[in-house]
């Protein structure tokens, strides 16, 4: 097995990176790579949980922060291998999120000595069913290891700090009727007609905006699809309207639920999807630290990410990493390296000031 080497630039360890296939579900062979290669620093205590690997100091500092990572990818799309051209690494992950992985692991590799312990956690199967996701099984098989006082989900977020992130909820809405020929619809009730009450109390919403840690978090509530009909010569007698909501993350999941049943009291609503926001925390100091460092105006996270499974074991955290995320999941997906480079350099300033 050819070697991570995790000193070379943080651009040429992206690259590499890439160039390992890690389709959600197939991430062995890279999380083997990353395993052995961080298993080679004698500062590192490393664990692997399936295809997660966490390395940690433990150097019995005042306080731990967690920097976090997935390594799987979204399905090939005609790119790979990696490509470089005027500045910028192209290819499958390249932005969502191996340039990120990149410097965690370049970061891990180099601070032997930072001025707070760092556990460092890349985990698989980011990109598709969250029980899958190797964070969420490590918040229930060993939760211990993701204690900290702040953590960083390098997700890709142009380099700017994106704090928290929103709660999200699907519910389905659904209206009966009673079916009956077209010809003669007096003899029924029609199930669509009725979702027009739905679509109502969705057009007349006005959702919140929400003030947490001087950010403002926009709520939304949306119809983000309408299934009815049994044929074109039938009144139809069952009509469903899915509904998206985006909640700020000082709501909780069932605090979310009640208000959706208040919103459209008197209709069928079943929950079909939810997961729950993440607070910034940016009062905290390790995360003050960080804002100092990094400079620029943080940015409420419009969105949800794993961010959110850090707070609910208590541990505040923000999106920080390279690439633009309008870029993910695209074919002609890229990171720029100067990017990599300045998160690197911004995140070794904030672990290693003895300020």
């Amino acid at each position: 097995m050819t070697k991570l080497d995790l000193t070379v630039s943080g651009p040429d360890l992206t690259e590499a990176l890439v160039n390992v296939s890690s389709v959600s579900g197939t991430e062995e062979k890279l999380a083997d790579k990353v395993e052995a290669a961080l298993s080679a620093y004698p500062h590192l205590k490393v664990f692997r949980h399936g295809n997660t690997v966490v390395a940690r100091t433990d150097l019995g500092r005042a306080e731990r922060v967690v920097l976090a990572g997935h390594l799987d990818t979204v399905p090939l799309n005609d790119n790979l291998p990696a490509r470089r051209a005027d500045g910028l690494i192209h290819g499958l992950g390249a932005c969502d999120m191996k340039g990120g992985v990149a410097v965690g692991l370049r970061l891990a590799a180099t601070l032997d000595e930072p001025n707070r312990d760092i556990t460092y956690v890349f985990y698989d199967c980011e990109e598709i069913e969250a029980e899958r996701n190797g964070l969420f099984k490590l918040t229930r098989s060993n939760p211990e290891l993701l204690e900290g006082v702040f953590a960083v989900v390098m997700e890709p977020s142009n380099a700017v700090v994106e704090a928290g992130c929103q709660g999200t909820m699907r519910i389905e809405v659904t209206t009966r009727g009673e079916r009956a020929h077209s010809a003669r619809s007096w003899m029924g009730s029609n199930a669509i007609h009725a979702a027009g009450g739905v679509l109502a109390r969705l057009a007349a919403y006005e959702p919140r905006r929400v003030p947490i840690d001087g950010l403002e978090y926009r709520e939304g509530l949306n119809a983000v699809a309408i299934t009815g009909g049994v044929a074109g010569n039938v009144v139809p007698d069952l009509c469903t309207v899915t509904i998206n909501y985006r909640f700020a993350p000082n709501r909780s999941e069932a605090e979310a639920e009640a208000h959706l049943r208040e919103v459209f009291e008197g209709y069928d609503v079943t929950v079909t999807d939810s997961a729950p926001g993440g607070l910034p925390g940016l009062e905290r100091p390790a995360a003050a630290a960080f804002l100092q460092v990094v400079g620029g105006e943080p940015q409420p996270k419009f969105g949800w990410t794993d961010v959110a499974r850090f707070t609910l074991l208590g541990v505040p955290a923000v999106n920080y990493g390279p690439g633009d995320p309008l870029y993910a999941h695209k074919q002609d997906e890229f990171v720029p390296e100067a990017e990599i480079e300045l998160c690197e350099q911004r995140l070794r300033s904030w672990l290693t000031d003895r300020a």
